[in-house]
């Protein structure tokens, strides 16, 4: 009798825990609904792109990328950049994979990266077809203006799993911009010629983002090329004679020569703006398709119209009478055509630090 007690005892139990189990089974979410181990973007190549989720560890493969890593706050996750990544300091400090056109695959797979960041205009698509062959997901950016450098920039954002700090930096931006054009929309242009080498003499083309970087500071290039990065020659120069000529500051360490050698070299007297000394430097951040890329508008804008940016108070009477110092001395080197090919790698190709 109580073994009989003890047996029904036991298959009420072990009903109830069937039970249980069942209840547990039908409320717990299908595998369907589970978070995916996977997200698909299209990225500014209009690649389709499987991104890990969620994405723990990244490879920049541009300047420009690994600065807007740090403007997006992820610089944590950042575990290798190329060799020329070198803003801010802390990028320096990363684990480098090579240089932004050939870097070492192999470094790259051995960081084991959810994610590797590249830039159309500047790494080869020999490089992502090899990360492909790795199973190593690839991202792509591609901006050619301002307006896209900041949206770029908010597309990034979200596929870091960070959208809310890509509209937050995008509304910062264009506040910026719009408070700048309040400024000097009023004001004729300035006729400028940005220098991006000068042995031998290379500018910037009408459709690149620096191009537009110069529009929204209030100048205007007289290099009209369609080409990227065209080569001028100086008696072209001399016959459009700009107003302005402007230098990014590359921090060079190698040979600086300032606008008064230039003024002794064959050509260069020729100029207006040399022989009068109207020249701007402004930082290198004009060369990078990044958030940075707004403060070297501002930079330029106060150098090419200081009158926009005098306050309306009780000291621009002092201001007026005590303008700012002129801008430092411009170092800029005078390379051979293959020093120009090794920088263009070194900035980021295209003779921009990308």
């Amino acid at each position: 009798m109580k073994a009989h007690f003890r047996s029904m005892v036991c298959a009420v139990i072990a009903a109830s825990l069937a039970g249980a189990a069942a209840s547990r089974a039908q409320n717990a979410p299908a595998a369907s609904e589970a978070a995916p181990l996977f997200r698909e973007v299209t990225d500014e190549a209009g690649r389709t792109v499987r991104v890990p989720q969620p994405v723990r560890r990244i490879v920049s493969l541009a300047p420009s990328l690994t600065e807007t890593i740090y403007a997006l706050g992820l610089q944590d996750l950042l575990v290798g950049d190329t060799d020329y990544c070198d803003y801010p300091a802390a990028a320096q400090k990363k684990t480098k994979v090579g240089g932004a056109i050939n870097p070492s695959l192999e470094q790259i797979a051995a960081l084991h990266p959810d994610l590797v960041l590249v830039t159309k205009g500047l790494n080869r698509l020999e490089t992502v077809h090899a990360l492909d062959v790795l199973g190593i997901s690839s991202y792509a950016t591609d901006p050619h203006t301002v307006d896209e450098i900041i949206t770029s920039t908010e597309k990034l954002a979200d596929v870091l799993g960070v959208p809310e700090a890509g509209v937050s930096i995008a509304a910062d931006l264009q506040r910026r911009l719009m408070d700048l054009h309040q400024r000097i929309s009023v004001l004729p242009p300035k006729r400028a010629l940005f220098i991006v080498w000068t042995q031998p003499l290379i500018s910037v083309g009408k459709d690149t983002f620096i191009a537009d970087a110069l529009h929204r500071a209030g100048a205007v290039s007289v290099v009209e090329s369609r080409q990227s990065w065209p080569q001028v020659s100086l008696e072209e120069i001399a016959r459009l004679q700009p107003e302005f000529l402007i230098f990014a500051d590359s921090h060079s360490e190698t040979a600086p020569r300032t606008v008064e050698v230039l003024a002794k070299l064959p050509g260069w007297r020729t100029l207006d703006a040399v022989n009068h000394r109207r020249y701007a430097v402004v930082s290198d951040a004009v060369n990078r398709p990044a958030p940075r890329i707004v403060t070297a508008i501002e930079e330029l804008a106060r150098q090419l119209h200081p009158e926009a940016f005098v306050e309306k108070s009780e000291s621009s009477k002092e201001k007026l009478e005590n303008p700012p110092p002129a801008p430092p001395p411009l170092a800029h080197s005078s390379f051979e055509l293959q020093d120009l090919r090794s920088e263009m790698s070194k900035c980021g190709g295209r003779a921009c630090a990308r």
